[in-house]
């Protein structure tokens, strides 16, 4: 069960999770889904304005001193607790009809993810973890099973997931993203926050993506580290800082930062989707 300390936050984060779980699933292929242009090319839905809306309407009245932090709407309040969100990471997947999305729920203390919750209804998953309180699976709060990471102790037995290989040039690290592609056992692309699940679950080994905001690494970092892992930035600071994210089953985390680290220092502006 979670720590104490954090019981009330996780019962909330799953009450969010169920409500924003009956939108999304109510729009989800829907034939009149509006879909626009945001100024950075990414596309955003009425569904996720719609979540964004609702999670910040219930946190208003249940969490009314703690700031929030989303994609599609300016930050609110302030304070040394603030509630992360993606209303649907996996956006162009969503659009197009592809399960592969998630609304992620994150609380922050300070610079630190206490809580973070992953929702995932068209795949019938959720993850959630909290400070101290294990990292766990399950449809429901009150039927959760444990995870753990993988002991695989060698880049050349892992399994590595990505989203796309055109933001690893970009950042200047295209080459040694490529090369660690070969070198590791089994690459593939599973994407967005589905990679970082199956890492904290011991399906997949290493998962990095070079470009990812706040709202996209909160909730996976400490669903990672509960679950036994490391969850880094590309250089291997502590937590959802950018550039990238990185997340490993912590035997791996300073070889893959190895592997990864430019032969010239990069700039590089973090953006997710």
């Amino acid at each position: 069960m979670p720590d104490v300390s954090y019981v009330d936050d996780v019962r909330l984060a799953h009450m969010l999770a169920d409500n924003a779980d009956a939108i999304t699933m109510m729009r989800f292929k829907a034939q009149d889904l509006q879909v626009n242009a945001k100024p950075d090319l990414s596309e955003v839905t009425d569904a996720d304005l719609t979540v964004e809306d609702s999670i910040r309407s219930t946190l208003g009245k249940a969490r009314p001193r703690d700031a929030v932090h989303g994609e599609e709407r300016a930050d609110s309040g302030w304070g040394p607790r603030r509630w992360v969100i993606d209303p649907i990471d996996g956006t162009r997947n969503f659009v197009r009809g592809v399960p592969v999305w998630a609304t992620l729920i994150a609380l922050m203390e300070g610079d630190e993810v206490v809580v973070g919750l992953v929702s995932a209804p068209a795949l019938q998953r959720r993850w959630w973890a909290s400070k101290g309180g294990g990292a766990f699976t399950g449809k429901t709060l009150l039927n959760p099973t444990r995870i753990g990471v993988s002991s695989v102790e060698s880049v050349t037995d892992a399994s590595l997931s990505y989203s796309s290989i055109g933001g690893w040039v970009d950042s200047g690290r295209g080459q040694q993203f490529v090369d660690l592609l070969r070198e590791a056992w089994r690459t593939r692309a599973y994407g967005d926050f589905w990679s970082y699940m199956l890492v904290a679950e011991g399906a997949v080994d290493i998962a990095c993506e070079p470009e990812l905001a706040l709202y996209d690494m909160a909730a996976l970092d400490v669903i990672v580290r509960e679950a036994g892992g490391r969850f880094t930035n590309l250089d291997g600071t502590p937590g959802p800082v950018g550039p990238g994210a990185l997340a490993t089953n912590g035997r791996l985390h300073d070889l893959v930062v190895q592997r990864l680290t430019p032969s010239e220092p990069t700039e590089f502006l973090a953006e997710g989707e």
